[in-house]
């Protein structure tokens, strides 16, 4: 017995007039994904500086503090900027909210900063060391919070590019925050004495580059905004200055010119990593197939099932 042949063609996906499903991001641009960045920048150095300074490596935990520090204050800065007044990040301070990520990741931001800071000013100034230290220590636990709350953030959305790659997007903001941080430690620290944040910047360059081809072969159809337009180029630059970045971490203690290209490819990788991500999500937004197709799919497999 023959199937009758449908006679009337598959609907194609179509949307009221085309628009949108969902509201795209409104985040600006160099506010928001510089302050992913510098975000990541803070807390990895932060567990840098703590092992670091537990290890006896005393010079990298210096320039560790420094960094985790200015990520802290330089971040929080764009925050507010791109919050348009500065005393709305005040506000998100009067409550403690755990079932928001935005809450709980003002309140991460705001010890990281405070902590980072206190432990800075105890190893420059001298006074109270030890108070620096203990500032130091608790920054080992707020530090890891800081460097990944981002991903939850983006997660924690309607947008389709960040939302379904909700597993992979932790790991990919922590390796690129760990590639951040050791470059800037390779950078800042004599190369006889940067042989821990060289190790960092090579494990955070291998650990982003499998998040983000593993998140992007997961999602499929949805993972397209990832490979084309503008993110597209932004997500392959990405790719290839944290990989050849990291490949040369590994080598960049014989040479001050190879520790500086790895250091400056990592820090330009990171940067087009967290532009990438943000440009994606606006794409994904902005193209009403990316929302509804999945829906579509999902209920169908449901019913499939029932």
């Amino acid at each position: 017995m023959t199937r009758e042949r449908a006679m009337v063609p598959e609907a194609e996906f179509r949307s009221y007039y085309g628009r949108p499903v969902i509201k795209a991001p409104i985040w600006h641009e160099p506010h928001m994904p510089t302050y992913l960045y510098l975000g990541g920048l803070s807390g990895v150095s932060s567990s840098m500086a703590v092992m670091a300074r537990l290890t006896g490596h005393d010079r990298l935990a210096r320039t560790a503090r420094v960094a985790a520090a200015a990520g802290a204050v330089f971040g929080t800065a764009l925050l507010a900027a791109e919050l348009g007044r500065p005393e709305r990040f005040l506000n998100m301070l009067r409550v403690f909210k755990p079932t928001s990520p935005m809450s709980v990741g003002s309140w991460i931001l705001a010890a990281q900063g405070g902590l980072s800071a206190a432990a800075l000013a105890g190893d420059l100034s001298g006074v109270l060391p030890a108070a620096g230290d203990a500032a130091l220590l608790v920054t080992g636990v707020t530090g890891p919070l800081t460097a990944t709350y981002t991903a939850v953030l983006v997660a924690d959305t309607a947008v389709p590019a960040w939302h379904e790659g909700y597993r992979e997007l932790p790991f990919l903001f922590a390796g690129s925050a760990m590639a951040a941080a050791g470059a800037v430690g390779m950078l800042g620290t004599p190369r006889a004495h940067a042989g821990p944040a060289r190790a960092v910047a090579a494990l955070g360059a291998g650990m982003e580059t499998v998040a983000g081809q593993a998140m992007e072969r997961r999602l499929g159809f949805v993972g397209e905004p990832y490979r084309m337009g503008r993110a597209g180029r932004l997500m392959r630059a990405a790719r290839v200055l944290t990989a050849g970045g990291g490949l040369l971490a590994v080598v960049a203690g014989r040479s001050r010119a190879l520790t500086a290209l790895s250091g400056l490819a990592l820090t330009a990788g990171s940067l087009c990593t967290r532009f990438g991500i943000l440009e994606a999500g606006r794409a994904s937004a902005a193209d009403p197939k990316y929302t509804v197709v999945p829906q579509r799919r999902r209920l169908e497999e449901a019913s499939a099932k029932e």
